[in-house]
This record gives C-alpha cells, structure tokens and sequence, in this order.
C-alpha cells in the first residue's frame, strides 16, 4: 500500500505547520519491520504539534517513529507486515523502549 497525500489541510495542526508523511516515510518503517524482530507497532494520535505517527518498537527496545497518512493506515501496515498494533494512547509505550533509551543515554558510543 503507497502512501496517500495527505488531504489538503490534514497536515495543519492549530496554528502550527507540520510535514506531512511521505514515501521516504513507508520505506523506512518497511525497513525498520523487515530487519527487526519482535517489532510491535504503537499508533499514536494526531497532536497540536504533529500528525498521526507509527512508532515501532523492536523485542530489544529499539525504536523508530515516522508520520503517517491516518491511525486506519498505520493498523493496516502493522496487519500486512505481521506486527501486533495498539493504540499508544490507551496503552502507552513499553517498558523496553525506555529502559533502551536510558541504556543509550549512559553509554552514547555503543
């Protein structure tokens, strides 16, 4: 599935202008999906400050978030890549994902 233009005022969150996804945008999730494993998908909503976004978790905490057109496109791209996704703001983020954080912040080289 290509990613579709946003339509022509879903990138205007308030008084702020935010980029809108793009396909740069799909190949790097696709990256992201196919080089990882145990990814999760964690579909967070559209914000005064950015667009609908897709942050995917791998099993060892590694993250990565990009935009996406809509939260409907974001489900279907977990559900054709076999990765399980939730609505991050009914269940947040995991654990891993800050524990890996906080491991990168004590050891910013390796």
């Amino acid at each position: 599935m290509r990613l579709r233009p946003p339509a022509r005022d879903s990138a205007r969150t308030g008084s702020t202008r935010v980029r809108a996804s793009d396909a740069a945008d799909e190949g790097h999730l696709f990256e992201f999906v196919t080089t990882r494993r145990g990814v999760e998908g964690f579909v967070e909503p559209r914000t005064a400050v950015s667009d609908v976004t897709l942050l995917l978790v791998a099993h060892d905490g590694e993250w990565t978030r990009r935009r996406v057109p809509s939260v409907d496109w974001a489900h279907k791209f977990c559900n054709r890549h076999q990765v399980p996704s939730y609505d991050a703001a009914v269940v947040g983020v995991p654990q891993r994902m800050r524990d890996y954080n906080r491991r990168r912040k004590q050891n910013p080289g390796g």
